[in-house]
Order: structure tokens, then C-alpha cells, then sequence
């Protein structure tokens, strides 16, 4: 699972979360700092409205929570997903010889690929997402 600093990062780069089953989110508030919740069809739903997706909490009788704006929850995303997300820039995943890991992406019309680095694989995939959506704000319109 990636740091959450990296999963507000992706957020505030613009990286859209549509809720699904199996998807990791945490709510940002103090009293749950460290709660990571999963969607799943039994406890906790995403349920769409012309307002916004509301993550509804099925069956929670041990705490007072029964659904939460998906403004107010940060998408933690999976390795899965972050490769998803780079599509076909994705070159390659290796380790570093230094530790930790490399990941390799080329983004469209440019010849060498970004290298981008962490201590966790997910998290050096969720750099290299922000680094193409970097690439990508500094790109002229064309």
C-alpha cells in the first residue's frame, strides 16, 4: 500500500479515484488517522448520486459511521492500479541495486524513458504516475 503523502500527491495532481470493489481508501480525520477501509459489496458500497459517490458502511454497529462523501476519503491505490494508471508507458519494475525500487516509463513522443525511485515498489510506481502527470501539465496544448 503507498504512503499516505504519496496518495495526496496523486489527488492533488489531478488523479481521479472511481470506487470499486477491492479498493483501499482512509478517511482524513484525526480520530481515524491510520484506518484503512476496503470496498467490498457486503460492507461498503459505493453508491452513485447526481450530488457525488457516497461510500455507504453497511452493517457497522460498533461506530456511528454510516456513509462518507468520497471528497472526504483518500483512494490508496494498489500496485495493480498504478501500473493501470501508467498503461503503455509502463517499461519496466526493477530493483535498485541500492535498494528499493525503479520504475521505468516512457511517456508518448519522448524517447528516453523516466526513471522513478522509492523503498517500496507501490510507492516508486505512484511516483512514477506523478512524474507523467507532471510531464503532461508541462507539455504545451497542441
Amino acid at each position: 500500500m503507498i504512503s499516505l503523502s504519496l496518495a495526496l500527491e496523486l489527488r492533488d495532481a489531478g488523479v481521479v479515484w472511481h470506487p470499486r470493489t477491492g479498493d483501499q481508501f482512509a478517511i482524513l480525520q484525526p480520530e481515524m488517522t491510520g484506518d484503512v477501509f476496503t470496498i467490498s459489496d457486503m460492507m461498503i458500497e459505493a453508491h452513485e448520486f447526481s450530488t457525488g459517490t457516497v461510500l455507504g458502511f453497511n452493517g457497522t454497529t460498533e461506530w456511528a459511521l454510516d456513509s462518507v462523501a468520497q471528497d472526504d476519503a483518500l483512494w490508496l491505490p494498489r500496485e495493480d492500479q498504478l501500473r493501470e494508471l501508467l498503461r503503455g508507458t509502463f517499461v519496466a519494475l526493477q530493483a535498485d541495486p541500492s535498494g528499493g525500487f525503479v520504475v521505468l516509463a516512457r511517456p508518448p513522443g519522448v524517447d528516453d524513458a523516466v526513471a522513478s525511485r522509492d523503498d517500496s515498489a507501490a510507492d516508486a510506481y505512484a511516483r512514477a504516475v506523478l512524474a507523467l502527470v507532471g510531464l503532461a501539465l508541462d507539455r504545451p496544448a497542441t
